[in-house]
């Protein structure tokens, strides 16, 4: 289905549910917090999708995914010791810019593989290589840094 494999249809499954998370989450909660179910449905949402993404080689052997995968399970350790108070002062910062970058490190994914296999017939994109991909990802770190600062200024306005 899609181009496929089975892993390939779970991880993408559970990345769906990881993803809806983040976005119910942003919008009533203003960010991921690992202390309401919301924020622990993605956290662990996005653990699974890492750990599914490790055995998918639809691309040929260990490649540029498996890369986001590492990347995207140590930034959930590093919120995770945010959480935990390992950054004193800056530890509730840590952790919610780390929760959020991990959001974006979805995204990419998502947008290679759906604008390179869909519509079915006709892709939008011939190869995870166009340029187009560099310029979404390019928008897609533009749209952190400008959510990141709206984080920062309000956890700024909570501790007033």
């Amino acid at each position: 289905m899609y181009g496929l494999t089975q892993l390939g249809i779970i991880h993408t499954l559970i990345s769906l549910v990881a993803v809806f998370a983040a976005v119910i989450a942003f919008a009533r909660d203003k960010g991921i917090d690992p202390a309401n179910t919301l924020g622990k449905v993605y956290i662990w949402t996005t653990v699974l999708t890492c750990l599914t993404g490790f055995g998918i080689f639809q691309h040929g052997g260990f490649g540029k995914a498996h890369v986001l995968g590492i990347v995207t399970l140590l930034t959930l350790a590093v919120a995770w010791w945010g959480d935990r108070g390992r950054f004193g002062a800056r530890s509730v910062y840590v952790s919610t810019l780390c929760y959020s970058i991990t959001f974006v490190f979805h995204m990419i994914p998502a947008v290679t593989e759906s604008s390179t296999r869909l519509p079915l017939d006709a892709p939008l994109l011939a190869s995870p290589e166009a340029p187009e991909l560099k310029a979404v990802t390019g928008a897609l770190f533009v749209l952190y840094a400008i959510g990141a600062t709206l984080q920062v200024r309000r956890l700024k306005s909570l501790r007033k």
